[in-house]
């Protein structure tokens, strides 16, 4: 591989192939966007039926997660491709990845809004309550506009495992990049060292910007929450030296 690598035709033939990997990438882009989406709406819903207080909506919460948690995508897809049309029901690749890949990284963006509404004080929820919030209100109003801003960073390595994942696809001939790439090593080329490595990189550009900026923000917000710690330590030593004084 590394001697296909090296060899300058190969490099000729693929970037006159341009097109093939510009359309893959674009498919990897629609499924990743759609995926998104999904699993944002069902990760949300069931983080918050997680922290409810009804039982029934835990016990649904916590079935959901479970289940795609601890099942390969891999046996999730194939049951989609091959299963269901068993039962009447046909998908397109393009909708079966992003049906898979959302609901796969919906359960674990679930955790991540759970784990998001544990770290707000309970004291605030006591408080709406006291003054006549429903459970919706109090949510949408006041705990989940604070836990968006702590749960971005494990928010963006979710979205930054999605745009990974969605090369499942290429196990089903979907069109996704990890497809085309295989596709055009294997069609007469057998140039595999020359097609992964760009295939790796287009990931790598998808993905590289999102982790740096999932850290750079993570670091800032601890920033932020130490200084307001010390901030904090100190109005209480002020506070306590006049009390002293006073004795």
């Amino acid at each position: 591989m590394i001697r296909q690598i090296l060899t300058p035709w190969r490099w000729i033939e693929l970037i006159s192939s341009w097109q093939e990997f510009f359309f893959a990438l674009l498919t990897t882009l629609q499924v990743a966007f759609f995926a998104l989406v999904l699993a944002l709406v069902l990760g949300a819903i069931s983080g918050v039926m997680s922290s409810s207080h009804s039982r029934i909506l835990r016990m649904i919460s916590r079935i959901y997660v479970e289940f795609f948690q601890n099942t390969p995508l891999a046996i999730q897809v194939f049951f989609v491709y091959y299963a269901l049309p068993y039962a009447g029901l046909v998908l397109y690749e393009v909708p079966i990845g992003i049906l898979c890949v959302g609901l796969y990284t919906g359960a674990y963006i679930s955790e991540v809004v759970r784990a998001g509404i544990g770290s707000i004080p309970r004291g605030q929820s006591e408080a709406s309550a006291s003054q006549g919030f429903t459970y919706v209100q109090t949510m949408t109003l006041i705990i989940l506009p604070q836990t968006i801003r702590i749960i971005l960073p494990p928010l963006i390595n979710q979205c930054v495992n999605l745009i990974k994942n969605t090369s499942i696809l290429a196990m089903i001939a979907g069109g996704d990049l990890m497809y085309r790439a295989n596709a055009w090593a294997t069609n007469g080329h057998f140039s595999y060292g020359p097609s992964y490595l760009v295939c790796g990189l287009l990931y790598f550009l998808l993905c590289f910007p999102l982790t740096r900026w999932a850290h750079s923000y993570e670091m800032k917000l601890k920033k932020k929450i130490t200084d307001a710690n010390e901030k904090k330590s100190e109005a209480e030593i002020e506070a306590e030296i006049p009390n002293e004084e006073a004795r």
